[in-house]
């Protein structure tokens, strides 16, 4: 009999396990580790999705869902893109519920690729980007984006990596890991390559609610290019509820009934529980979201703050919730690093090198902890520091 792992699809079995997994296991089955790992709120989900929910439970509203989502969900999500970022869709036909944002981009890519067509995705980038590109039957294209232009995406590096067999642009703005944002002129030149080039362009904007002195621009909304744009969002970041399970997908009708016709044959509907909290959240928790935003602001400012006293080179992440820090300064590659750092200092985050090769000599960092973890986080980092060798330690006297 062959080995079990012959039945398994090459495909499959070439996609390595994930970065970020890797580090917060670690720091799962460890002692007295501060984990800065996971991109995941520290929040409980606000308290009147929770009793809306509750409610819904005690009325036994446990039924499957329109396969496209309640339409009272899709009219409430139309609405708040509109009024956020001036963007419409009509809630029937352009707006489909899914469980959480990765199956919507799961979906846009099985409807969109056929074998070989090519994706253009820049990095540092999420890590399940390339590997879903992969699983549907497309090639991720890294187009690299760089420190020296706070990893925002650029013209030029779009056209250094463009084939006749590009298909797609996955963008996802503001950043993870970097905490990029682009701005409306930044993107302006972008829209234009995609229409020169006949592209349509999945946008991820799972984190467009947590920005800093500025209000995110949706791809969606430049000019020419809602119809060309999946916009692919949900409720995880901005709302604290990441094991709810609900994003949501918003295009062109015919794109979006593609996806439907997909969704409806995998998973029927996204979770009924998770649309009523969803639901309430929209009409009556976004003073909870901004207060959300406020905090993590201000633990942005301080951590930032203490990277850069301690010795490591930080820009000042616009969006999300990752600082990016240089780790350069040490002699030590990311995996080196956050390995070391994580068994000596007691601190898990994450080696910049798993969100594509632009990421090497970076660490990303998860600031969407409690600020007494944010702190103790860096005083023992600051700590371990000046026990490296005497070459990384050095490096790092001298930038102080």
């Amino acid at each position: 009999m062959k080995s079990m792992s012959e039945y398994v699809s090459p495909v499959v079995r070439e996609i390595p396990p994930s970065g970020i997994r890797k580090f917060f296991n670690a720091a799962e089955a460890g002692k007295d580790i501060i984990s800065l790992g996971v991109g995941e709120p520290d929040f409980v989900t606000p308290k009147p999705a929770r009793d809306a929910c509750a409610v819904a439970l005690d009325r036994g509203m446990t039924k499957y869902t329109n396969n496209a989502g309640m339409l009272e969900l899709r009219e409430e999500i139309a609405s708040y893109l509109y009024r956020s970022f001036g963007i419409g869709y009509e809630p029937q036909n352009e707006v489909l519920v899914t469980v959480g944002g990765s199956e919507a981009i799961d979906l846009a890519l099985r409807v969109l690729l056929s074998p070989g067509d090519e994706v253009l995705v820049p990095v540092p980038n999420y890590i399940a980007y390339g590997p879903i590109t992969n699983l549907n039957g497309g090639k991720a294209v890294e187009v690299q984006t760089y420190a020296a232009d706070g990893f925002k995406l650029k013209v030029e590096s779009l056209q250094a990596s463009i084939t006749p067999r590009s298909k797609l642009l996955l963008i996802s703005y503001p950043s993870n890991p970097t905490g990029a944002v682009m701005t409306y002129e930044d993107w302006l030149p972008i829209a234009k390559f995609v229409e020169d080039n006949d592209l349509i362009v999945l946008s991820d904007e799972i984190y467009a609610e947590l920005t800093y002195g500025r209000t995110h621009v949706s791809f969606a909304s430049l000019p020419g290019m809602r119809d060309r744009t999946i916009l692919i969002s949900g409720f995880s970041k901005a709302f604290a509820m990441t094991g709810w399970r609900l994003g949501y997908a918003c295009g062109h009708p015919e794109l979006i009934g593609a996806m439907r016709k997909v969704h409806q044959y995998t998973v029927l509907s996204a979770p009924t529980m998770g649309q009523i909290a969803g639901l309430e959240s929209l009409r009556n928790c976004l003073a909870y979201k901004d207060e959300m935003v406020k905090s993590y602001n201000h633990r942005r400012k301080m951590f930032v703050e203490g990277l850069r006293s301690i010795g490591l080179a930080c820009r000042e992440p616009e969006g999300a919730f990752y600082a990016f820090p240089s780790i350069a300064s040490t002699g030590l590659s990311s995996q080196q690093f956050a390995e070391r750092m994580l068994r000596e200092a007691r601190v898990a985050a994450v080696p910049g090198d798993v969100f594509g090769p632009g990421g090497e000599g970076f660490l990303r960092c998860s600031y969407a902890a409690s600020e007494a973890n944010l702190r103790g986080a860096l005083e023992r980092i600051e700590r371990w520091l000046r026990t490296l060798e005497p070459a990384a330690a050095g490096a790092v006297a001298v930038m102080k």
